[in-house]
């Protein structure tokens, strides 16, 4: 589900960042640190939570319940998430509770996601390495947010990252406070 309206600043967000090694990684690392500080923002680290992979179903449908908006930060592995967010995914957004009879606990909340790549932005479109662009690659997510009732707002993504200079990731950073505080990314790729 998409819609076109601005998501609101004030709502409560929840930030699951996925990150198997998030200690060595460059962005995710100085990313996920961006939005530590902000007030209406809770970053849950799910490699830090669940070490041993045993999700806490009650205690993540609760931290779902209590945010507006979701955003899912991870770095794309073979066009897709972590193996521990698509664990987190199957096992939380339980039938009945995010979606078939009386699945309706996501309804209405937005879904982000953000991304971060080892290939450039053109490396992800018709005729490049990639073949399609960020955008067709995460439509699962845009999917599972489609049948939760969840709205599916554009995705920040961090392509290139191993020629992203300091500078440029400062400005990532900042962008990407901005995009979980509840406005757009700035200078981040488009999907």
């Amino acid at each position: 589900m998409t819609t076109p309206s601005k998501p609101s600043a004030s709502q409560a967000t929840l930030v699951i960042v996925a990150h198997p090694h998030l200690e060595t990684s460059r962005i995710n690392k100085r990313l996920a640190a961006e939005i530590d500080g902000i007030g209406n923002v809770t970053v849950h680290r799910l490699y830090e939570s669940y070490p041993d992979e045993k999700i806490d179903i009650a205690h993540e449908q609760a931290l779902l319940t209590a945010h507006e908006r979701i955003v899912l930060q991870f770095p794309f592995f073979w066009y897709s998430s972590p193996a521990l967010l698509k664990k987190w995914m199957d096992e939380v957004f339980e039938h009945g509770w995010a979606h078939g009879k009386g699945g309706d606990k996501l309804n209405g909340k937005e879904l982000l996601i953000a991304v971060s790549s080892g290939g450039a932005q053109n490396m992800y479109q018709a005729g490049g390495l990639h073949n399609y662009s960020y955008s067709e690659l995460l439509r699962p997510f845009q999917q599972s947010a489609n049948l939760t009732g969840m709205i599916y707002r554009q995705p920040f993504v961090v392509s290139g990252i191993r020629e992203v200079s300091d500078e440029q990731l400062e400005s990532y950073a900042a962008d990407y406070g901005v995009y979980v505080s509840g406005a757009t990314a700035l200078s981040a790729a488009k999907a």
